[in-house]
């Protein structure tokens, strides 16, 4: 069965509409901060990848090679969540999502005296622990840190609507992933402007976003229906 035919009869509160929505928030404001600041992408990791060897061809190898740290770290992000999920279990969403907050706040304090290098670091393993524990949404596959999935999944909804079947929960299913794709554009906007108005303060507004994440994370699942 596909992941777009699952409908939970109960929603998780870490794959709630309203958590994703924010994280997705999150995740493009992330993005759009670390191109301003460092240059590099925090949760792109195919763009930071297509970087390196498009100047590493050129020989480039000292712009090649500023993309190969936000690579790492987002894999040692990867490493942290999973450990984090095998000995948290259903903790692991809000423990996660606090451990995001205070990086978050240590980069931003620090903005003035971090080295790029660090401050890349830090935010591609943010990055990477919420695309590892935050994977669904009302039991479908998505991804709060990168469109492209979401915008296959939801043309895949939209399609399998048309050709009759759960209609409702198909029309939902796109609904949602599509608004995954326009929160995380909101993001990157907001995080664009925020970046280049306030750039000393500009990391508050994630992590505002991430607390109440964790607040939310806190609350009873509610009920969906099919």
């Amino acid at each position: 069965m596909s992941t777009l035919d699952v409908v939970a009869d109960a929603v998780r509160r870490d794959e709630t509409v309203e958590i994703v929505l924010l994280l997705a928030f999150a995740g493009g404001y992330l993005d759009a901060y670390t191109w301003i600041i460092h240059g590099v992408m925090a949760n792109a990791q195919t763009a930071n990848l297509v970087l390196l060897w498009v100047h590493g061809g050129e020989g480039d190898w000292g712009n090649a090679l500023r993309f190969v740290p936000p690579i790492l770290a987002f894999a040692v992000g990867i490493v942290i969540a999973a450990w984090l999920r095998r000995l948290t279990g259903e903790r692991a969403p809000a423990i996660s999502t606090l451990v995001e907050i205070l990086l978050l706040i240590t980069i931003g304090i620090l903005h003035n005296r971090l080295p790029d290098l660090a401050g890349t670091l830090g935010i591609s393993l943010v990055a990477a622990m919420q695309t590892a524990v935050f994977t669904k949404v009302e039991g479908a596959v998505c991804s709060t840190v990168m469109i492209t999935g979401n915008m296959r999944h939801a043309i895949e909804a939209l399609f399998a609507a048309t050709l009759g079947g759960s209609r409702i929960g198909a029309f939902r299913r796109s609904g949602i992933l599509t608004a995954l794709c326009m929160a995380f554009g909101l993001g990157a906007a907001v995080g664009a402007f925020a970046t280049k108005s306030i750039p000393d303060l500009a990391l508050g507004i994630p992590v505002v976003a991430l607390l109440v994440v964790l607040l939310r994370c806190e609350v009873t699942p509610r009920q969906v229906s099919p």
